[in-house]
């Protein structure tokens, strides 16, 4: 009589009972995969070959295989959480171990500005210089920037609106042709905001002045300072002529070169002059409703300081600064196998390749298979707890069938020694 069947037995449930705890252990760890243990019978090979008779010796623990199903999404307050959704895994670093591949996005920024998770490995993706331009090509890990960005002064400008063709002509017929201080020498104003090559604010106002049907005057004055002509007597900058139908301008045909002179501004500092500025009011048109500006934009910024941080799906790490600038810091990289199960579990929700699970297969987020990078979120773990203490009491009940199976073995042997 044998006690191996039992025995083997005894040993695989034990086994099971110790995956199905690991499960359990795991239920609330963001990343976890679920494993399973996998069984296989054994059967006592003659070397006359196999009988059909043949009465198998026990079970053995074939594989403890890990279930890479995608875990639930649960969004959270913190912008460097970050989940992902679909196939792919995080790669971070200690930079001296080869690269471990998680699941686990809990990542924080360290004292040097590195993007690392709980173990202190960090992030891994793709650089930006200094202009914010990806770097695709060999991952290397994240780090943010800690400096602000340089101001850059005004070059282009841009204005979309509307002059009411309805209005009174209202050029002086002597003396200066616009006066700013006497609004009735120009019919409507506006002013935006442009910036030297400090940064420093130039405030930049335009006057329109009906000069006649279908054709306006556009005057500017700096920080007050007349920018054509002199204070007794400006000069307008450029000209508009409109068509009959008050469309697009027939002139200028493109954008209009002008100076920015040195200016003082409302603190009493000199700003900096602004030399060839591009003014484009292709966008203006003269119909019969009130003036509106619907569009300004102009080029130049102030200096900017760090504020915040947002991570895009597609992995790219943004930068956003005070003054209203944003600005690629890096994009994170994923990797994929062929064989996840193949993967070998290093603890600290982290895999290791191996020979099985084959070589990663490297991408950005939403590229090919791989799954998007949501940001504010975690991926929970896959681990159904109702199932696994089901599980748990079918391997109890297993556990004391397979005892059973030694005590009646052990009392059949004990009825036959006890012959006479």
């Amino acid at each position: 009589m044998s006690f191996q069947q039992g025995l083997s037995g005894l040993n695989a449930t034990s086994k099971n009972l110790q995956v199905i705890g690991n499960n359990i252990a795991n239920a609330n760890t963001f990343g976890a995969k679920v494993s399973r243990a996998e069984f296989s019978d054994m059967y006592a090979a003659a070397l006359s070959g196999a009988g059909t008779n043949s009465i198998g010796i026990g079970t053995s623990l074939a594989a403890v295989a890990q279930q890479f199903t995608q875990g639930n999404i649960k969004t959270t307050e913190n912008p460097m959480d970050l989940a992902i959704n679909g196939a792919g895994f995080f790669q971070v670093t200690d930079e001296k171990s080869p690269v471990t591949f998680s699941r686990n996005g809990q990542f924080k920024v360290d004292r040097e500005g590195f993007i690392v998770n709980n173990s202190l490995q960090k992030l891994m993706g793709y650089a930006a210089d200094a202009l914010g331009q990806i770097q695709p090509g060999l991952a290397v890990p994240l780090q943010l920037p800690t400096g602000g960005v340089a101001p850059a002064p005004t070059t282009t400008i841009s204005i979309e609106m509307n002059v009411d063709s309805r209005a009174a002509t209202t050029l002086p017929a002597a003396g200066p042709q616009v006066d700013f201080n006497d609004a009735d020498t120009y019919n409507n104003a506006t002013t935006l905001t442009v910036y030297d090559a400090k940064g420093q604010e130039v405030a930049l106002t335009y006057y329109f002045q009906k000069a006649a049907n279908d054709s306006w005057n556009v005057y500017a004055t700096a920080n007050g300072d007349t920018i054509a002509g002199s204070a007794g007597a400006p000069l307008p900058i450029t000209t508009i002529d409109f068509a009959p139908d008050g469309s697009a301008p027939l002139s200028p045909v493109g954008p209009v070169s002008f100076d920015v002179p040195v200016t003082t501004n409302a603190n009493g500092a000199s700003t900096l002059p602004l030399l060839g500025v591009q003014l484009n009011l292709r966008s203006a048109t003269q119909f019969g409703s009130a003036f509106g500006v619907t569009d300004m934009q102009q080029d130049g910024f102030s200096a900017g300081q760090l504020t915040a941080i947002a991570v895009e799906p597609n992995g790219i790490i943004t930068a956003r600064y005070s003054n209203g600038q944003s600005r690629p810091a890096g994009q994170v990289e994923f990797a994929n196998f062929r064989n996840p199960q193949g993967l070998q579990p290093v603890g600290d929700n982290g895999w290791a390749r191996t020979f099985a699970s084959g070589d990663p297969v490297m991408g950005v987020p939403g590229d090919g298979n791989l799954g998007v990078l949501q940001s504010g979120a975690l991926e929970e773990s896959n681990i159904d707890l109702t199932g696994e203490l089901v599980n748990m009491i079918t391997a109890q009940r297993i556990y004391q069938a397979n005892a059973q199976t030694i005590k009646t073995q052990d009392q059949v042997l004990q009825t036959l020694v006890n012959l006479r």
